[in-house]
């Protein structure tokens, strides 16, 4: 079934912090929100590139070599195989772009990690 969709409106409406849910998909990738406060866990997607957009609020990504910061309606694309860490110091909400396969926190298990299947869960 055909629908629209907004980002803004959907990571708004989530009650989970760090719990991304998929909102659609284009070919092999996930449309994901999240909204965040804190810090995930440093990881990385060994096959995968992944997109975070910033909806509302900062980011930081820290990286091994430094770290970037978004604010609203900026983007940065980590390269697959490059650890990073999501951080957000006051709640933040993201659309996130990945590959299908992507694993939530790659082959780190934290108790933030999130199953492909809680990722689906309806909003």
């Amino acid at each position: 079934m055909l629908k629209v969709v907004s980002p803004t409106q959907a990571a708004a409406a989530l009650t989970e912090l760090w719990s991304p849910r998929v909102i659609g998909e284009v070919d092999e990738a996930y449309l994901k929100v999240a909204k965040v406060h804190g810090s995930l866990a440093w990881h990385s997607h060994e096959e995968e590139d992944e997109l975070f957009l910033v909806l509302k609020g900062h980011l930081r990504i820290e990286l091994e070599e430094g770290s970037v910061e978004l604010s609203e309606g900026e983007l940065f694309v980590v390269p697959k195989g490059v650890r990073h860490n999501p951080v957000a110091e006051q709640e933040c909400h993201l659309l996130l772009i990945e590959r299908k396969s992507t694993l939530h926190t790659g082959t780190v298990v934290t108790d933030k990690t999130r199953t492909l299947a809680e990722q689906l869960r309806p909003l």
